[in-house]
């Protein structure tokens, strides 16, 4: 029997997966690209050239394997911008953002200036 190497086991598979998962974003990026003009959806800056790696691919409903055939779940967004998109939704993730139809908790139980009105009443 030959002896195991380190491409064999957990660490093969994972290193397919991960091929996988490259080929599956080069795929629907070379789309995206295709569908939509080189410019981030949201600082508007354009793109071309060498300077095209930094525009990606955005999964507007943060599902990478929810990639539909008409784009509807992309948008183009540069470094900059799609990092900022990330890290505000793991602002809202970690205060627990409300869901559609909640109402919100009221955090503040005190109102300090509710008597200010008379106050400035009896002042004048």
């Amino acid at each position: 029997m030959a002896p195991q190497t380190k491409t064999d086991g957990p660490s093969r598979m994972l290193s397919e997966a991960q091929r996988e998962r490259e080929q599956r974003v080069q795929t629907y990026r070379e789309k995206a690209l295709k569908m939509y003009p080189w410019i981030c959806g949201v600082c508007g800056r354009e793109f071309s050239g060498k300077k095209l790696r930094d525009l990606t691919v955005h999964h507007k409903d943060h599902n990478h394997e929810n990639n539909p055939p008409d784009g509807s779940n992309w948008e183009l967004l540069c470094i900059y911008c799609h990092d900022n998109e990330h890290d505000r939704q793991s602002v809202a993730d970690a205060y627990g953002a409300m869901k559609p139809g909640e109402k919100q908790e009221k955090i503040a139980t005190s109102n300090p200036f509710a008597a200010l009105g008379a106050l400035m009443k009896d002042k004048k």
